[in-house]
């Protein structure tokens, strides 16, 4: 705690006579003055920090809380004076900079309140910084919210002494296809650069030359004046590589955007914002992120009715101040061209024959739509039953109204948000160890966490935010890091982390040899250690962490595996899924064998729990009110569509692409009598669905996703709209088939959330733990190889259409094999590898890496490399190899 005392004079009445004495300050504080008051502040706090916990606001440019000082741009100057041996206070002899200097017992400082010294030193250095900076704030984007416009007129001169001609540059320099440079407006803070070395690890940025000539930028022949190497003509190395980067990948972060809004001036800008607003033209709403579970706080900025840009939101428990690229890009997809205003109807013709006859989708009203849709699902639900297939990326009170209306109106717990690979195991998993529990895992416990293991997540490319905290864990707490994944990816690398090498549907060795500790050991010829063993004691000290991903469950017996590592460790365990809805999707109950807040479905009295809430009465054929058989996940529902076991589908916001396999899928929706979708923009799914019912756009909508760590994150709506969310429209829907839902507005859905969800989740016997297991992995004969894979961050997913800035950066799709599985195929880095199964192929340049043999990686859905479109595979599978052709590219 800090404690000040006023200085004599300053201060309010004075102490009655006598009156109580000071509290001690403890052990591990300092005292020291600041403008005439003192304080105690902890061992090691820096000057500036104890200046602002008093009010009193230095001026600067390179100190953020977030990086390491660096004393690079001498604003925040102060006069400082320190006891000597013998307790003499004597003044330093120059100001110094109070980002790096901690304060000390004794110490007396004086800022540019009360010091002319101090003030003195601020003003010649804001007049340096301005010497050649351009005088262009009516057209600079960081105009209205600039530091140095604001502290150049609070502690500069107010008229200029330099009248030679100012240093200019050719600008913009693109640093990135997202990310401008103007260096002549640049006052070396190296805020960009830290952030890229400290926070990101990427090699970005960084300062080039010396002296006067010193500048940021990345490495280009054309404009820093390097001499190509010898043999290599200017303009042959691709553009945007660092100096030391020889490998011939894209020059570019995941993280770039934040060097953006933490440069205090306008050297750096957005590619994309670019002379579109003035900040006092924008209106700003707090918000979440809506492409990962991290759920990351972030600000909108509109103007007229039109997203412009947005920001990284502040919040120390979650994102602290980053975002990825991703969610600070990719929001055009919201107001994409192909954006559905106004609700679908397909109409069908019977011809005497009694074949049927599919016409085009036509525009409706919203009564008609309605009314078409109601009747069809209920005639659907009569004839065998209606599949209820949300999708993964909804709110949690959109996911609470499809799990209500299934179990309600159609009747059934035939509904499944999980558009990816998937299995029975998975569901007996979350309905066991995730549903239900309040915040566990947190991102503050990852970073003090003495060591995280991570299975099936690859957490750079699927949980971009959750990546930076483990990363500053390793760099700043030496967290240490473990992997169970074919090769150690950037990232892993990046967190100085461990690889556990396993080919994929191996996992569950590494976690039952792990569960068994040193009962099996399996040597790691490159340390010299016992790797096994390492991995097990590491995970049984106090506060160790398990994070597994969704792909997972592509691995039989995995999740299984899994919970006997954590019970034998006694490691804390969460669940991290890639997309931002499938967390509340598991409370709401959109599985097929989970209600709301965690309760079981075979569970009689958890039934009548929900039935109670719900209103449903009970009948001679559910008793309990609710269907009480465990219903089909997506697979088998696709499956029972496709031969006509059930008749309908409800779709919302489900990608095709996703799903294991698409053509299955779309031949599945073909098949049922009726298909209604509820989708923000035309997609596969509306293009075979019936009857078609436009929703809102996260950014036009109120709700809450819940993150991976079970944090519940409301967001306001940023733009005014008529569009309706999901769960208004269920409502509608439902009230057109004579059924009242009661889920009209956002605190209808919220007032049955609070009853069943969080503090009313279910307190009753869990579902048990899966135990499946685990099958020996498949034979890998001459030429081929078992298929290993898993979403970038940035590929061809429709949340980032329209922004063509943010696709330049995207990772460069390839073909990992190692090298002895490249030998076998006789295919050499660089040259093309032909991937294919009897569906398709898929044709990439080879990277070897040192990875696991007998394996293959391909991105799973990037240009040119959709694996579950091409190939019809997944994770595990076993696929051919063989030299690719020039032509190259997919084919099915």
């Amino acid at each position: 705690m800090t404690t000040t005392t006023p200085a004599p004079g300053t201060g309010s009445a004075a102490a009655p006579a006598g009156g109580a004495a000071k509290p001690p300050v403890p052990a591990d504080h300092v005292t020291f003055t600041i403008d005439d008051v003192e304080m105690s502040v902890p061992k090691g706090t820096l000057v500036i920090r104890a200046a602002e916990q008093i009010g009193i606001q230095i001026p600067r440019f390179c100190d953020h809380p977030l990086l390491e000082p660096a004393g690079a741009c001498r604003q925040c100057l102060v006069e400082v004076a320190t006891p000597d041996r013998e307790g003499n206070v004597r003044p330093m002899p120059k100001p110094q900079a109070s980002c790096t200097l901690e304060a000390t017992p004794g110490m007396v400082v004086k800022t540019q309140r009360t010091s002319p010294v101090a003030d003195k030193a601020q003003h010649g250095i804001m007049e340096l910084l301005l010497i050649n900076h351009p005088l262009d704030c009516p057209v600079c984007d960081k105009g209205g919210e600039c530091p140095l416009q604001n502290q150049a007129m609070s502690n500069g001169r107010a008229t200029s002494r330099f009248v030679d001609v100012k240093r200019t540059f050719p600008k913009p320099i693109a640093v990135s296809t997202t990310i401008l440079l103007d260096r002549e407006r640049c006052v070396l803070c190296q805020r960009c650069t830290r952030f890229s070395a400290e926070i990101a690890g990427d090699a970005f940025i960084d300062l080039q030359k010396r002296g006067a000539a010193q500048q940021i930028g990345r490495f280009d022949e054309a404009v820093l004046d390097f001499a190509p190497p010898a043999g290599q003509a200017p303009g042959d190395r691709p553009v945007g590589l660092a100096l030391e980067d020889e490998s011939g990948l894209p020059f570019a972060s995941y993280f770039s955007g934040n060097t953006v809004q933490i440069c205090p001036v306008g050297a750096l800008t957005g590619a994309a914002y670019r002379f579109r607003s003035r900040p006092f033209d924008l209106v700003s709403t707090p918000s979440v992120a809506e492409h990962d579970s991290s759920g990351s706080a972030i600000r909108v900025d509109h103007r007229r009715g039109v997203v412009l840009r947005r920001l990284a939101g502040e919040d120390p428990l979650v994102n602290e101040e980053w975002i990825t690229d991703r969610d600070r890009f990719a929001f055009t997809w919201q107001s994409a061209p192909d954006r559905l205003t106004h609700p679908l109807v397909r109409d069908r013709e019977v011809a005497p024959d009694g074949t049927v006859t599919r016409g085009e989708l036509r525009p409706a009203s919203w009564a008609e739509a309605l009314e078409v849709a109601a009747d069809a699902l209920t005639r659907a639900r009569d004839a065998g039953g209606v599949a209820v297939l949300p999708g993964g990326r909804l709110t949690v009170e959109d996911a609470y109204a499809y799990a209500k209306l299934a179990r309600t109106w159609l009747r059934t717990n035939d509904v499944d948000h999980r558009a990816r690979s998937h299995s029975a195991e998975e569901a007996d998993f979350l309905a066991h160890a995730v549903a239900g529990y309040p915040v566990g895992v947190t991102f503050p416990d990852l970073e003090k966490a003495p060591a995280v293991l991570l299975v099936g997540l690859e957490a750079e490319e699927e949980a971009g935010v959750t990546f930076l905290r483990l990363r500053k864990g390793a760099v700043r707490h030496g967290v240490r890091v473990f992997s169970v994944a074919p090769f150690a990816s950037r990232g892993v690398q990046r967190m100085h982390g461990t690889l556990l090498p396993a080919a994929p549907g191996t996992e569950a060795e590494w976690l039952d040899g792990i569960a068994a500790g040193d009962q099996v050991r399996t040597l790691d010829e490159a340390e010299g250690t016992d790797l096994l063993a390492e991995v097990s004691d590491a995970l049984r000290a106090p506060g160790a962490v398990i994070l597994v991903g969704e792909r997972l469950a592509a691995t039989r017996g995995g999740y299984s595996a899994l919970l006997r590592a954590v019970a034998a460790t006694g490691a804390r365990l969460a669940w991290v899924p890639r997309r931002a809805g499938e967390r509340g999707g598991v409370e709401a109950g959109t599985l097929p064998n989970l209600l709301p807040g965690g309760r079981p479905v075979a569970d009689a009295a958890a039934r009548v729990d929900v039935a109670t809430v719900w209103g449903v009465p009970a009948t001679d054929d559910q008793p309990t009110g609710l269907p009480a058989t465990a219903g089909r996940d997506v697979g088998e529902m696709l499956d029972a569509l496709s031969v006509g076991q059930l008749a309908g589908a409800l779709v919302g916001g489900l990608e095709l692409d996703d799903l294991p396999d698409p053509a299955h899928a779309r031949r599945a929706l073909e098949a049922a009598d009726v298909v209604v979708s509820l989708e923000v923009r035309r997609s596969a799914a509306t293009e075979l669905a019936d009857v078609v019912l436009p929703v809102a756009p996260p950014v036009e909508r109120e709700g809450a996703f819940v993150s991976w760590e079970g944090r519940v994150r409301p967001f306001p709506a940023a733009l005014a709209s008529t569009a309706m969310t999901d769960h208004r429209v269920l409502d509608a829907l439902a009230d057109a088939a004579g059924v009242s839902l009661g889920l009209g507005t956002v605190d209808a859905v919220r007032a049955e959330l609070d009853q069943l969800v969080g503090d009313g989740a279910w307190d009753g016997e869990r579902a048990a733990a899966p135990d499946v297991e685990t099958t020996e992995p498949p034979a890998v004969a001459p030429g081929t190889a078992v298929l290993a894979s898993w979403r970038l961050l940035l590929d061809d997913a429709r949340g980032q259409d329209g922004e063509r800035y943010l696709a330049g950066t995207a990772k460069r799709p390839v073909a990992r094999l190692s090298a002895t599985t490249a030998a076998a195929v006789d295919v050499f880095d660089g040259e093309l590898v032909r991937v294919s199964t009897d569906r398709g192929s898929v044709t990439l340049p080879v990277v070897v890496t040192d990875m696991v043999d007998h394996v293959v990686w391909l991105p799973l859905r990037s240009p040119g490399s959709s694996v579950h479109a091409a190939l019809g595979a997944v994770p595990g599978d076993v696929v051919r190899l063989e030299p690719g052709s020039t032509d190259g590219g997919e084919d099915a």
